[in-house]
């Protein structure tokens, strides 16, 4: 401030004490840009360190347990299939298997109810191995596409699937083409349980991410078939199961939602799951399994990190506060 304020003194001369700064040096912003404004630093001593650290652990504890507590009490039922559904013949060649359009993939499971599992019951489909965040496969699709259809003529981004026949594929990119197509349908005692298939995705995707007049005309037309195929007579915004899948997942192993059973399921009731195998993990060593699960206040299915980590963070804070303590009583500072 003192060299700027030198800097602008006239040749002249004059008493450079009652030269004034200009409005935009005396303003807050400015300031701030010269680190002038007053700060508080405060000073810690032993004592409010040691308080600190008891504040945390004694409010992390608790939340901890009543985290895990909430979680605990989720009722989940989780089966793997794409073992169990193949063959005796192919129990050695199952990507033979997959790729043999003239062998069935149904197959049905039963599974047991463990324990009261109130509705709605969540269905989701979880696999594994699959890097969804790849780069070049996070990459490979086009949002404008997703949103204007046609319209939107450039799709580089799509690479290595953008046009069959001569047309841009609608919609482009590998994200899309390995679109997951195993099915499920799930009964009790012999009788159908309902399966609401209709929002599961998020609601702000089909309004402004996915558009009302783009159809998926020539989908998956081409030679190379990827993963499952859409009604060419639904709009975009309507394919729920492509609104899901096209929100990659973080990590290698992901659930995502598949549909909601909207009735309760007893203790030991027996669920029969008509499965249809269709999807190819078998090429890259990946899994399936099919979900059941409840949801609680902290959300669906079992979810203990949340829990742990401020009941590791809470023991770790009162330890330190007790170690603290103990130096302090032995040398003490103030």
């Amino acid at each position: 401030m003192e060299v700027e304020e030198a800097s602008t003194s006239a040749p002249g001369g004059g008493d450079r004490a009652d030269r004034a700064f200009s409005p935009g040096r005396s303003g807050a912003l400015y300031r701030f840009k010269q680190q002038n404004l007053p700060s508080w630093k405060p000073a810690l001593t032993p004592g409010s360190v040691i308080m600190i650290f008891l504040v945390i652990g004694f409010f992390f504890i608790p939340m901890g347990l009543i985290f895990l507590h909430a979680s605990e009490s989720v009722v989940e039922i989780a089966y793997r299939y794409d073992t169990d559904c193949i063959p005796e013949p192919y129990k050695n060649d199952k990507v033979g298997y997959i790729k043999d359009s003239s062998v069935s993939k149904n197959c049905t499971r039963k599974i047991r109810v463990h324990k009261y599992m109130k509705a709605p019951i969540f269905v989701y489909y979880e696999l594994d191995n699959f890097y969804q965040n790849h780069r070049r496969y996070v990459k490979s699709k086009n949002d404008k596409q997703l949103l204007y259809g046609m319209k939107q003529k450039d799709i580089g981004s799509c690479d290595p699937v953008q046009t069959g026949n001569g047309l841009p594929i609608l919609p482009c990119g590998l994200i899309a083409w390995s679109l997951f197509n195993d099915s499920f349908n799930f009964a009790r005692r012999a009788e159908p349980l309902k399966l609401n298939r209709k929002n599961i995705s998020w609601q702000s995707d089909r309004e402004h991410k996915f558009g009302k007049d783009v159809y998926p005309f020539n989908f998956q037309n081409g030679s190379l078939i990827g993963g499952g195929s859409l009604d060419p007579k639904v709009p975009l915004s309507e394919q729920e199961d492509l609104i899901v899948w096209m929100r990659t997942a973080a990590l290698p192993k992901f659930r995502k939602l598949y549909g909601v059973i909207e009735v309760d399921l007893d203790t030991s009731d027996v669920v029969s799951i008509n499965i249809a195998n269709n999807y190819n993990t078998y090429s890259f060593g990946g899994g399936k399994r099919v979900i059941m699960t409840t949801s609680k206040w902290l959300g669906a299915g079992k979810n203990n990190f949340l829990g742990l980590a401020y009941l590791v963070t809470g023991t770790s804070s009162l330890l330190l506060s007790i170690l603290f303590a103990m130096i302090h009583v032995r040398n003490p500072r103030y």
